[in-house]
């Protein structure tokens, strides 16, 4: 038997499906602070009461936990976790008849604690906030969290001769003396970019006081006529599409024939205080007009991810008022929500209270610092994030692994206090699901109104952007809309090239309006979705040509290599 915690410990420490963050609970919680979060409130209140009205079902509970340990006491449980739990991947913790006793306790413990919101039967948005508090109570009381029970402190302590212990102490020391004050995820010097990510050969060829954009150097001596242009999430750097060769979405895209552009966002400071959604919007508009000059075409691809895909939708929605969709020749989503009705914890989080007190501190100084997105970021997956390095950096006194994904993490940016303020209010009231109630550029925006061909990808195990909130896009946009469904998380459906035997997708030929609907009609098709999306692609990018032989053109010669400037700007 498993609990939940323990089914969610089982993913490898450091892989891409843990490396995010729903985007409205990440913008609240950085600006007040994420212990916010675990402070008791009203719903802390009616979960109390909920129990209380239901004593024959707490007493059932109460009940089962005591002949469970009772069981575990003389040594009569089958209870173990799960084998994918790296919590207790040590021998020891199934081997030592005490070690075992402990382990068993605790999962007996924490499958109650587990069941405890359901059980006081609260409504979707209590339930929700509650199970969250639960499980990252549950998951900090986890034994091996405990330095003197678990097993590798012992071993390492032993190995080094009580070195690591110094290691650990040392390592403590300057995660807690600098912001983010949480267990560093990776070793900062593992990589550089523009010399071991972001590499993919290109040129910054426009550039604004909000972007730079790159075109990428054509790897075929053919390309299709219409080009394509990336526009990246404005929290972290845009190099999550271009991350080490072999995982760089951007060079597939490349090698496949597809001219491809990308924004690289300005990290912005207090200076720029007052951009909103419309200077966003604005600085896609200056990019789809430096690539049509350099290109030489009336319409552009566009490929937005998260954060960039609400400002890219809102962007169709001002095309559309203005009768200028035919510049965008289709529009692709990934792992982004425009319906925020229900979509997860992200919309279960949020009240009016802590939007305003999110809201008005991010105002006091301008901007919302990277570094307490960061925070957040760690709390919100506390056992991969916090737990499997506070193990490894300071109980065993270890170098965090370098990985290229954990490097981008924490990579951090700012976001500028109007832009915040946008993102809060606009989730807050779900206003891109009624026509009007949001705005770009002077434009009411009408996503019904955006007939403009699209693409939709989400991750099936994505706890950031549920997939049935990412699919709802389909309903709202006026076109013939692709919904592809990755069998990876919010990341992992992003950084999945080809080549792996695991990866699948899929696929259906109808988007009914239920999602349960879809995926019960569903096909499942090997491989990286990618592959998939690269001939969607092509069938609608015209004419093969022969490639560019100098990057830029038509007045926009190259500034400098890529990756530029304003990635590398802190």
């Amino acid at each position: 038997m498993t609990t939940r915690s323990a089914r969610s410990a089982g993913a490898a420490p450091g892989t891409a499906d843990d490396l995010a963050a729903p985007l409205d609970l990440l913008l609240t919680s950085a600006a007040v602070g994420p212990l916010r979060r675990f402070a008791p409130n009203a719903a802390w209140a009616r979960m109390a009461s909920g129990l209380a009205a239901r004593p024959r079902t707490l007493g059932h509970r109460a009940t089962q936990l005591a002949g469970e340990l009772g069981q575990i006491a003389i040594g009569h449980s089958e209870r173990a976790p799960s084998r994918r739990d790296r919590r207790f991947a040590d021998p020891a913790w199934t081997q030592n008849p005490v070690l075992r006793r402990i382990v068993q306790a605790y999962l007996a413990a924490a499958e109650t604690a587990e069941a405890l919101p359901s059980d006081a039967e609260l409504n979707w948005r209590d339930k929700q906030r509650m199970t969250f508090v639960v499980d990252n109570l549950v998951e900090a009381l986890a034994p091996s969290n405990n330095p003197v029970i678990n097993p590798s402190t012992w071993k390492a302590l032993i190995d080094t001769a009580g070195l690591s212990t110094v290691a650990g102490a040392r390592n403590l020391i300057r995660d807690l003396s600098t912001a983010p004050r949480v267990p560093s995820m990776v070793d900062a010097t593992a990589f550089e970019v523009g010399k071991t990510l972001a590499v993919t050969p290109g040129a910054v060829v426009f550039r604004n006081e909000v972007l730079e954009l790159i075109q990428y150097t054509p790897q075929t001596g053919k390309v299709r006529t219409t080009p394509l242009l990336i526009v990246p999430p404005v929290i972290n750097k845009y190099y999550v599409v271009d991350l080490a060769p072999g995982r760089s979405m951007v060079e597939y895209f490349v090698q496949q024939g597809q001219q491809v552009f990308t924004i690289s966002w300005r990290n912005p400071d207090a200076r720029h205080r007052d951009w909103d959604f419309d200077t966003y919007g604005a600085a896609i508009l200056d990019a789809m007009d430096a690539v049509r000059r350099i290109t030489r075409t009336h319409s552009t691809h566009l490929f937005a991810t998260c954060s960039g895909g609400i400002l890219a939708s809102m962007l169709l929605g001002h095309l559309a008022d203005r009768g200028e969709l035919d510049r965008v020749a289709t529009f692709t989503l990934a792992v982004s929500v425009l319906d925020q009705s229900r979509a997860g914890l992200a919309s279960a989080a949020l009240d009016e209270r802590m939007a305003a007190a999110a809201i008005a501190s991010s105002a006091s100084k301008g901007f919302l610092d990277g570094r307490a997105l960061a925070e957040v970021f760690a709390w919100l997956r506390p056992t991969d994030l916090i737990w499997n390095y506070w193990v490894n950096n300071y109980l065993q006194g270890r170098t965090p692994a370098a990985f290229d994904v954990l490097f981008w993490n924490a990579d951090t940016t700012r976001m500028t206090a109007a832009l915040h303020r946008g993102f809060v209010e606009q989730a807050m009231s779900n206003a891109l699901t009624e026509p009007g109630a949001a705005t770009m550029l002077g434009s009411p925006v009408d996503l019904s109104k955006v007939t403009t061909p699209s693409y939709v990808v989400a991750g099936i195990t994505d706890h950031i952007c549920p997939w049935q909130s990412c699919y709802r896009s389909t309903q709202l946009l006026g076109s013939d809309s692709r919904f592809v469904l990755s069998t990876a998380g919010h990341i992992a459906s992003m950084v999945n090239p080809p080549g792996n035997p695991k990866a699948t997708y899929q696929v259906n030929d109808s988007n009914p309006q239920n999602s349960d609907d879809w995926l019960r009609t569903a096909t499942t098709e090997q491989g990286s979705w990618w592959v998939d999306y690269v001939g969607w692609l092509g069938a609608r990018s015209g004419r093969m040509k022969a490639a560019p032989e100098t990057l830029g053109g038509a007045g926009l010669e190259p500034l400098e290599d890529a990756p530029g400037s304003y990635v590398r700007e802190s």
